[in-house]
This record gives C-alpha cells, sequence and structure tokens, in this order.
C-alpha cells in the first residue's frame, strides 16, 4: 500500500527541509510552521521516495526533505496522477494535486552536484482541503473524486435582490469529496425546481444538494419538487439530520426537507441559511462517502 516515508518542514524557503516525522496539515494553507505554507495552489509538495534513489544512484548522500518536499512517499506514482486526483493522508487529511512539476528558475545545490534534479519533472504540488495530522507510516490512498450540483431556491436570489451565501457555503464543504460542476438559483416555483433537478441528474451530478425552500410558508415547496424527482427515497438521511440540529435549535424540527435518488443521483434537502447548511452537513459527513460510493457504483463490498 502506498505510504508516506517522511513529514518534512523547513522555517524558511530555498533551504532543504527537515523530517519532523509528523505535522498538521492547515486547510487551505499547508504544513504547520513551513514556510511555504499559504503559498497560493502550491502548499504541499511530494516527492517519491523511488525518485530520489535516481539521485542517491550517482553516488549522493540524500534523502527526504532534501530536495525541499513536504511529503517523501513510496509506492504510488505520482508524476502520472491527474490534476484534481484527491489523496488521503493520514487518517483525516484530504490533498487535492494542483500541479505537475515546476520550472526552476535556480539551479540548486544537489543539480550542480549530480548534474540532474528531479523535483522539477517528478515532484508535485497539492493544497489542503481537510486539515488534521499526518505522520510518517501512515499510507497514502488515492480517493474517488465526485462531481456535484447545488440548487439555491430563492425568490429574491433568482430576481438578484439577494445575495446567495448558502450555495457556495455548501461547495466550500464538499471539496474534500469533490467538486461542484454547476450551481443554479430557482425560484421557489415547483415546476421550476424540478427541472433544474432533472437537467443536474442528466447532466452527471452524482449528487445534488438544495439549499431552501423546506419550511411551512406556501412557498417552501422544495421537498414536493425532489419528491417528484426521485425514484425512491433515503428518509434516513432527512431524520438524522432533524434528529441532530433539533437537539440545539428545536425550530430545526420544522424542517420538511426529505432525501432520495434519481437515478444514480443522490438528492438532498438542506435549509436556507448558511450556518444550518454547515449545521446539516456535518451531520451527513460521516455517511457522505459510503453513500456516494453506494449510489454511484464505485464502493467495493460493504460486507467485509
Amino acid at each position: 500500500m502506498p505510504e508516506i516515508v517522511a513529514v518534512s518542514t523547513s522555517p524558511d524557503k530555498g533551504q532543504r527541509k527537515t523530517n519532523v516525522g509528523k505535522s498538521f496539515f492547515i486547510k487551505g494553507m499547508g504544513l504547520e510552521n513551513d514556510a511555504h505554507a499559504g503559498f497560493a495552489h502550491r502548499q504541499v509538495s511530494l516527492l517519491a521516495e523511488e525518485s530520489i534513489a535516481k539521485i542517491t544512484a550517482k553516488g549522493l548522500d540524500i534523502g527526504p526533505g532534501d530536495f525541499a518536499e513536504n511529503l517523501t512517499t513510496r509506492g504510488i506514482d505520482l508524476v502520472n496522477l491527474p490534476l484534481g486526483t484527491r489523496l488521503q493522508a493520514g487518517p483525516e487529511t484530504i490533498l487535492r494535486v494542483t500541479q505537475i512539476g515546476k520550472e526552476c528558475h535556480d539551479r540548486c545545490a544537489i543539480y550542480y552536484q549530480a548534474g540532474d534534479c528531479v523535483m522539477p519533472r517528478e515532484g508535485i504540488f497539492a493544497e489542503v482541503l481537510r486539515e488534521g495530522n499526518v505522520r510518517a507510516g501512515d499510507s497514502l490512498e488515492i480517493k474517488p473524486s465526485y462531481q456535484f450540483g447545488v440548487i439555491t431556491a430563492s425568490d429574491k436570489g433568482a430576481l438578484g435582490d439577494r445575495i446567495d451565501t448558502s450555495g457556495p457555503a455548501v461547495g466550500s464543504f464538499l471539496l474534500p469529496w469533490g467538486d461542484v460542476i454547476e450551481s443554479a438559483i430557482v425560484p421557489d416555483v415547483k415546476a421550476s425546481l424540478a427541472t433544474k433537478l432533472r437537467e443536474m441528474v442528466a447532466g452527471g451530478a452524482d449528487a445534488v444538494f438544495t439549499t431552501g425552500g423546506t419550511g411551512l410558508s406556501p412557498r417552501d415547496v422544495t421537498p414536493e419538487a425532489t419528491l417528484e424527482v426521485i425514484d425512491r427515497e433515503v428518509p434516513g438521511i432527512a431524520e438524522a439530520i432533524r434528529r441532530e440540529t433539533a437537539a440545539a435549535t428545536p425550530k430545526a424540527m420544522l424542517s420538511r426537507g426529505v432525501a432520495g435518488i434519481s437515478g444514480s443521483t443522490l438528492i438532498v434537502n438542506l435549509p436556507g441559511s448558511p450556518k444550518a447548511v454547515i449545521e446539516c452537513l456535518e451531520v451527513l459527513a460521516p455517511a457522505l462517502e459510503h453513500a456516494l460510493e453506494t449510489v454511484t457504483g464505485r464502493g467495493g463490498e460493504c460486507a467485509r
């Protein structure tokens, strides 16, 4: 199984890194106490032990961190990973590959010693989508990347009288699992919502999340539109969301949101406020990966 051989950091740029054994990876930043943290999309650098071996074969005494990489890996073909690949490092952290190789403007000491440097060709860069601790010896796993649709049900939003903050909150939360391929703001009209749901399902979305229109107002018709589109309900999702969120906010029991499957697409209704959206997605998060694997057919056997 692919694994992480070393976790390395440096206090300053332009120098070799030291294997510190473990570090905390900060979402949207990189490794804690590393000079390259927060460097645009190049927050974390990775280089394979197999690549380093090409230089040690020339007689140089070098090891993890000497090419200024944060993670030294073993057993994974880093350079041939497609951009956008999601990697789980250890039990928590999710990375997304953003760049393969780099242009070196200044030759490093290793280049002058060996006449070659593998980092520009075989090193890769990633951003941190989910933070957590990573240690040497942890596994490094390629994760599926799913495609999502997001629909905000809002009369005012559809007219441009209100800025949508709930839809973007959904997309941001879902980044460890995949990317939003389409988002839309639709008025609180059952036929319009149902049409857009069908369009996103037909467009290949693995899951569609709606925000708004789940309350008791006569204009709240998102559940009715969803029930018109889905083939099968998944009642446990809506039940769990209401149960867990009502413990903190009694008004949550008034939500009429539903969840279900249309073809091979999961559809989940969420409330309209950004805060409530995050609270509900946090309830769903522990089961989301398995739900996506199952509904899309990308998962393995369940019983082991």
